[in-house]
């Protein structure tokens, strides 16, 4: 099999990378850390759950425009000051949020986000449309 020189100094360069057990770049974090199109360690956040039979899930929540996203936080502050102190969490990582979101069909990962609203809860004796009136 033949390469061009470009593919010849990739390969080179990942085996000699791979040879040396993972390589430190010059900021001193691993060359393997974090998502490859994101510079950086990846950090973990705090991820919401709910549980579920076989131990946790991952809680999905929805935009202001309605599109459905997984949410993380920074900091166990953050979460608590926008879901409240009893919602139950988890640390992952940024790629292993995205990673369980995706099969979900959720591409998006919401990371602090500042405002939620409480679930709509209907009383069962409350059937009837919610109707506005003006005065006029």
């Amino acid at each position: 099999m033949s390469r061009t020189p470009a593919e010849a100094a990739a390969v080179a360069a990942v085996t000699t990378s791979d040879a040396a057990g993972r390589a430190d770049r010059a900021d001193g974090h691993r060359a393997d850390d974090g998502d490859p199109s994101h510079p950086g360690p990846a950090r973990p956040l705090y991820v919401p759950v709910r549980p579920c039979p076989t131990g946790f899930a991952l809680r999905l929540f929805r935009t202001p425009l309605g599109t459905r996203t997984a949410v993380a936080f920074t900091t166990r502050r953050r979460l608590v000051d926008c879901l409240g102190p009893a919602v139950p969490s988890v640390r992952l990582a940024l790629p292993a949020v995205s990673a369980l979101a995706a099969p979900l069909g959720v591409a998006e990962v919401s990371v602090d986000p500042q405002l939620s609203a409480p679930p709509v809860r209907r009383s069962p004796e409350d059937t009837s449309p919610l109707l506005l009136s003006f005065p006029g």
